[in-house]
């Protein structure tokens, strides 16, 4: 199964659109948001094409195919106009033979994991920073920020195929990658 998975939107119609956009030339089983989907934050300065309304009809106009967690910006009023669960802290996924804790990143996070089987996975947003951390009982995954990425990583998403993960370019460029087939119990 490929997945395609994306994190802090934060209200970008800009960016949101250039994410749609590969996701229908990705074409993924699913699109796994880890949160902060409409709201920017006290901490960030507004993304480029701030407009949550804009936002919302996008989503929601592929919410069949969205998989979404709760970040830190989520609030109940977001359930409210948007047509799939965006309220869950944590999702655990178990694709091509991985284990997979999908989660924002402001409770549980690389510092922070929560307790799991040796060779899981921790896939969180929250950072804005791309990355890939082994560690000795999991590996940590970021994709980073679709609107506001920070650090000096690209405006960007994770693609999983069978037991790769892919980090790309809202270009389509990709610029890291992970095999964790070796995770696989």
């Amino acid at each position: 199964m490929k997945l395609m998975i994306a994190s802090d939107i934060h209200g970008s119609t800009f960016y949101c659109n250039q994410l749609l956009e590969c996701y229908r030339k990705e074409a993924p089983a699913r699109l796994v948001l880890l949160g902060d989907l409409l709201y920017h934050g006290p901490r960030n300065d507004l993304p480029q094409g701030y407009a949550p309304k804009e936002v919302i009809e996008a989503l929601n106009a592929i919410a069949d195919q969205l998989l979404c967690v709760r970040g830190n910006c989520e609030a109940e009023v977001d359930q409210m106009v948007l047509k799939f669960p965006v309220l869950a802290d944590y999702a655990w996924l178990n694709v091509n033979g991985l284990n997979i804790f999908a989660t924002h990143g402001h409770h549980f996070g690389e510092d922070n994991p929560p307790p799991f089987a040796k060779g899981s996975i921790l896939l969180c947003g929250h950072t804005h920073v791309s990355c890939c951390h082994e560690h000795n009982s999991f590996t940590y995954l970021n994709p980073g920020s679709v609107s506001i990425p920070k650090e000096n990583t690209p405006h960007g998403y994770l693609i999983l195929e069978d037991t790769t993960f892919i980090w790309k370019t809202l270009e389509g460029t990709p610029y890291l990658k992970y095999n964790a087939e070796k995770s696989v119990n």
